[in-house]
Parts: C-alpha cells; structure tokens; sequence
C-alpha cells in the first residue's frame, strides 16, 4: 500500500562513491537505527496524490492552519530593520525568558524564577535537553502508550530505554499508579497534558498520585505542556503547580500558531540548568534570535489565539458528530490539542491500509496509529481537527458516507 504500509530499514552502505572514486564502507551508528516519524511518510503521500491532480483533505497535519498573530509578524520585522541578530545567550534572550515567567503567573498563578527558563529550538529542542540531562544510557525511562513517537524514537537514540505503559479506554486513556507500578523499574517518566494523539488532560486529580509516586521513589518526570491553552471546556494546570521539581517544556508552535518559527522553553529545577546550558552551549548554541525577538510579543496576542481555539472547538464537535453518525464509538476524550484517537478494529481493516484508501477513494489524508502505539496503532488512526471549518465538515461528511457505503 505505499508509503503507509511498508517502512523497511535504510542498510548500510557498502560502497561510496564519490566523483567516481569508490572509498571503503561507511561505519553508521545504532543511534541512527529508530523508527521513522510516519506521519511524514503520510504527508508525503498525501503531497504525491496532489501532484496527481487530486485536492485532498489534510487531517494528518499537527499544526495550526493560522499563520502567527499579526503582532508577533510585526515584531519580526521590527527585529529584521534593526536587530543584527546575532547568537544570543545559550539560555535565551532575558527580556524572553522574563516574559515566559510573567506568562506563567499570569495564567496560572505560578511563580517561576526566569533564571530557571531555557529557550529551545522548538519544543524537540527540549525534549532532547531534557533527556540528555537527566538519564544515561542504559537507563529505563516510562513513556505513555498511545503518545507522542519522538520521546520513544530520541530515547532510543540516546541509548536510554523506553519502557511503553500502555493505557486504554478504561481509564480515559490516562496513565495511573497502577500502571506505572506495573511497568518495573523505572528511572524517569515522561508524561503529557494534554496528550498528542488522545487529547487527554491529566487535571490535578490525575496528576498528583502520579507526581507524588515519581517523588517517593526519586524519578525524574519530564512533562510536556505544548497543547497548553487548546483546550475544550476543560483547566489545565501547569505540572508545576503541583511539583517545582518537574521539568515542563511548551512551546510557541500550537497556542501561538509559530511552528516554523521553531521556538519553545523549557522550565527546570535550578541545580539543573547549568546543565542543560551546557549541552545547549555545545549542541545548538542558541534558538533562532529572529523567532526570539518575536515570541516576545506572542504574549500579547491572546485575543488571535484565543479566537483559534474558539474554531479547533467547532471543528471538534464537528468531527465528533460526524464520527458518530459513521459508527465509530470508541473516541479518546479529545479534551485539548486538536486531535481525535478513534477506534477503526471494527472495520476490520488495519489502519495503515484504512488511510491509503481513504487518501485514494475519498481524498482525505489521516495518520494511521502505529506512530504512537507500535503494538495496538492498527487499530487506530489520528485525525486533526486543526484545519478551516469547512475542510473538516467536508470531511465529515466524506467518511460518514465512506463507511455507509461499507455498511
């Protein structure tokens, strides 16, 4: 079935060539031996099938279709007519790091050091501080399943083990005690809030036994906070509310719609930060100063992003309803980010092979569920709701007759 069926490892090269001279066989790392980010392969399948003359619905894409809020587009060309933008400090711009922490009392009620802010490269740059900091190779680090492939893929990289705790409709998709007793030995957990593909919130309720089992036994949790503000009737609190020693990250790419702006943060433990601003001194040097200069404004522009939100909660109903009038019952709760986790077993069809005919009979492109769940993933796909009102009602319609016809 193309691209969403078949990811077959890339093998070593035995010869090279260059400029017609043949060198000896190139050595290649296991760090470089991780699964592929499939949602990409889907992309690209879903761009070849336009190039074929097809206008296709995308609801593979994690990203905002709204350009960034008009005032941060302005700061940026402030920036360009009179910034050199050079390097800035490994750890970021001050003046940005002082209005993360203003933000994070603002909305939450939380008092937060700047001096305990990193800048990253987006939110993966955090993800890859982060990890390096607190865990060595060899090291057993629990990582929630349904969830977001890049822990898993980067842990792997890093030689750090990552031990899947499988969750289900049972508990609304949402880890527990219970499930991190039994998931062995751990020496560090990732969670998320809400969670990318479920749209899960872990509120307080959830959060705390879990925060509390990680401090009886020292482990490190690390949790990403990036669909904060993408919610749906629901409070999010920041992790940190709970537990000043968690480390949270977020990022300017879903609430702020600035995805390739590549520019997010992380918030650390103080005794840590010296650390991480090493590996940032060594790894990146600094987030991009131009995408700095302008999340600065981001902060500002609450009433934009707020009116994005207004639209994901439309379009989520809408995908919901219409999900419902085609059969599909069990739905991950979809109460933040702007996915929904839908159950397909009962099709009978696996999902890698679902999304190739969707993508080929109806025009709709969605990311089959083995990116974020290798052992049960085809049993499910993701779809995202991030697109105009009018794609996702289209789309609706599109699958509500697909699977009539299948009836």
């Amino acid at each position: 079935m193309g691209a969403f069926i078949h990811f077959p490892v890339i093998p070593a090269v035995d010869l090279c060539s260059y400029d017609g001279h043949v060198t000896r066989p190139l050595p290649r790392s296991e760090r470089g031996n991780i699964a592929p980010f499939h949602v990409m392969e889907t992309m690209a399948a879903a761009a070849s099938h336009e190039m074929d003359g097809h206008t296709v619905i995308h609801l593979e894409v994690g990203q905002p279709s709204t350009a960034a809020p008009k005032g941060v587009i302005e700061a940026a060309h402030g920036a360009l007519d009179s910034d050199v933008l050079g390097y800035t400090s490994a750890l970021g711009l001050p003046e940005l790091r002082e209005r993360i922490a203003g933000w994070y009392l603002e909305r939450y009620g939380v008092g937060i050091d700047a001096a305990r802010i990193v800048v990253t490269t987006g939110a993966s740059g955090s993800c890859v501080l982060a990890f390096l900091a607190l865990w060595d190779a060899g090291q057993r680090v629990g990582v929630i399943e349904p969830g977001y492939p890049c822990y898993r893929n980067d842990l792997h990289a890093f030689g750090i083990e990552p031990v899947p705790i499988p969750v289900d409709g049972s508990t609304g998709f949402r880890p527990t005690v219970e499930h991190l007793d039994g998931a062995g030995h751990l020496d560090g957990l990732v969670l998320a809030s809400p969670s990318n593909p479920t749209g899960v919130v872990l509120g307080p309720e959830h959060l705390t036994p879990l925060l509390e089992w990680a401090r009886e036994r020292n482990v490190p949790v690390v949790v990403d906070e990036i669909y904060h503000g993408l919610t749906f009737g629901v409070e999010t609190p920041t992790a940190l509310a709970l537990d000043p020693q968690v480390i949270v990250f977020n990022s300017f790419s879903k609430y702020f719609s600035m995805t390739g702006w590549r520019l997010g943060w992380l918030v650390a433990p103080a005794p840590l930060v010296p650390v991480i601003e090493r590996l940032a001194q060594n790894l990146t040097i600094s987030a991009p100063t131009l995408s700095q200069r302008a999340g600065i404004a981001a902060f500002d522009q609450t009433d934009e992003c707020e009116a994005n939100v207004a639209r994901y909660h439309r379009n989520r109903d809408s995908i919901l309803a219409a999900l419902g009038d085609a059969g599909f019952k069990n739905i991950a709760p979809a109460e933040g980010a702007f996915y929904v986790w839908v159950d397909i077993a009962h099709l009978g069809i696996p999902a890698t092979e679902l999304c190739h005919r969707w993508l080929q009979e109806i025009d709709i492109a969605v990311t089959p569920g083995i990116d974020f769940d290798p052992q049960r993933g085809e049993d499910f796909v993701r779809i995202s709701f991030a697109g105009s009102a009018d794609e996702i009602d289209e789309a609706g319609r599109r699958i509500v007759s697909w699977t009539g016809s299948m009836r």
